[in-house]
């Protein structure tokens, strides 16, 4: 591990390290990692913290380049990385999104627990495999029309739910209920629509999952009980985002942005946070079209949700609304959006970046669903299938250190192909089956790459959320059954 006398990191407590405005001539403000001594390995190991530095450089940016414990590194902004944007200065930047756009995590409860699920557990495994499609490139049971898909694109999870696809507490339950405003399916190039119109209802593959999990611990029992959870109850967990579809529009915007630079001046030392001016054509164009992915995600996720329900009644023989498949919760990762906050004193509208990032608003909040403002968003986090999930409560701490940000993940230590190497001749499904965990994926390579051993531990992660004040732990979940694409 490189000394940390060396590094450009500075303890600002134990769970917070600064990296200095003065550690590169242009950066305009410091960079922030929340961290502990033993994780900051990870993140001086793979260079995370140079891409924190980097957007420092940024028009606009306001206090701060934030990254959570989850940070490594990834295209333009590291992942985990939170910054936030003034309106009249600022920029725009597709590298602070993502190509996964609102890749998130939607969390489903039931009525059931561990002693309902074990004797079905493998049936019920199979069939949500058969029933979900997953994998690269799968495509849907949906045959979209194109003024079906611009719906979807406008309406997000509405749409899904108006078609038949679930309830309408569903969407009440949703982020931002579901739909960001401004999506105009006209700034999406042709191959962006042909690519989004046959995997709606789909799982994807890489990092996304489909899991049925145990609540095993209960940390705040008030809290708990807000959001409906109790240890020993039955869970289901849905990790995607907008497929193919969010992908072309990163892909599509990154040439625009690389040009936008010249035109307005802006000097920056990565080409991959390429950005323009907020109030410019091109930001108001990637804006529409990033609204567009962020909206099919959650009408995604929702759909998919929809068919959870069903298999589940098919495989219990009881109703949905029987067996308490109420949903707690849906959050956004990937994402950029105007919202209000503190800054210099005053509510100020700005614009936060969010790429491995999950919104963490605390108590009081307006923009979270009314049955939650006694405790704070809840914040759904996924761990790796080998391991654990958690639900946390956004806090007002995080609303004055982060913009409301917390983090999203395990975080990645090996690169897909690292795992790939390092598991060579192992049998992950084998490996998952003795920790008690039915696993049904498309290929042995998905789980290599997915294994435990390819993330950090999700545990100190939390840990270190929590310590920090940016989010509270309610709930700690662990698998019994994954589906992966």
């Amino acid at each position: 591990m490189p000394s940390l006398q060396t590094d450009p990191l500075e303890k600002v407590n134990d769970f917070l390290w600064m990296i200095p405005a003065s550690y590169a001539k242009g950066m305009r403000v410091p960079g922030y990692i929340f961290t502990d001594k033993d994780m900051l390995e990870h993140v001086l190991r793979d260079s995370a913290y140079k891409q924190v530095a980097n957007v420092a450089y940024l028009p606009g940016i306001i206090k701060g380049s934030f990254a959570m414990p989850d940070i490594h590194y990834g295209y333009g902004f590291p992942i985990g990385g939170v910054a936030a944007f003034d309106l009249e200065t600022g920029i725009v930047s597709p590298g602070g999104v993502g190509y996964d756009i609102n890749c998130g995590v939607r969390l489903i409860k039931t009525g059931l627990e561990k002693k309902d699920i074990i004797p079905k557990i493998r049936t019920l495994v199979m069939a949500l495999y058969q029933n979900i499609p997953s994998g690269v490139g799968s495509k849907g049971k949906l045959k979209l029309s194109q003024k079906q898909e611009r719906e979807v694109l406008r309406q997000g999870a509405l749409w899904a739910v108006k078609n038949g696809f679930g309830w309408n507490e569903d969407v009440e339950l949703t982020e931002n209920s579901g739909a960001i405003e401004g999506a105009d399916p006209s700034a999406l190039s042709p191959r962006a629509i042909e690519r989004g119109r046959p995997q709606l209802g789909t799982l994807g593959s890489g990092n996304h999952f489909l899991e049925i999990q145990e609540v095993v611990e209960i940390f705040n029992k008030e809290k708990a009980e807000v959001f409906g959870l109790r240890q020993g109850q039955i869970t289901v967990m849905i990790h995607t985002g907008s497929r193919g579809l969010g992908y072309q529009v990163c892909d599509d915007s990154l040439d625009e942005m690389v040009k936008a630079m010249d035109k307005y001046s802006i000097n920056i030392p990565d080409k991959q946070l390429a950005c323009a001016p907020v109030k410019s054509p091109e930001a108001e164009k990637y804006l529409s079209a990033m609204a567009c992915a962020a909206n099919y995600a959650w009408a995604n996720r929702q759909i998919i949700q929809h068919w959870v329900r069903e298999t589940f009644e098919h495989v219990f023989n009881q109703s949905a609304e029987k067996l308490g498949m109420h949903m707690l919760y849906d959050v956004a990762h990937n994402i950029a959006k105007f919202e209000n906050h503190f800054v210099e004193g005053k509510i100020k509208k700005v614009l936060v970046h969010r790429k491995g990032a999950t919104r963490a608003f605390g108590p009081g909040s307006p923009e979270i669903p009314e049955i939650y403002r006694s405790t704070g968003q809840p914040v759904l986090i996924p761990g790796d299938m080998g391991t654990a999930s958690y639900v946390l409560a956004g806090t007002s701490v995080s609303m004055e250190r982060s913009f409301g940000s917390t983090c999203h993940g395990a975080g990645r230590v090996m690169s897909r192909h690292a795992a790939i190497r390092a598991l060579k001749g192992r049998s992950v499904a084998n490996e998952m089956e003795q920790l008690g965990v039915v696993v049904q994926s498309r290929n042995s390579r998905t789980l290599a790459e997915e294994s435990p051993e390819a993330y950090k531990d999700i545990d100190r992660v939390v840990n270190i959320v929590h310590s920090a004040g940016l989010s509270e732990k309610v709930a700690k979940m662990r698998p019994l059954g994954v589906v992966k694409g």
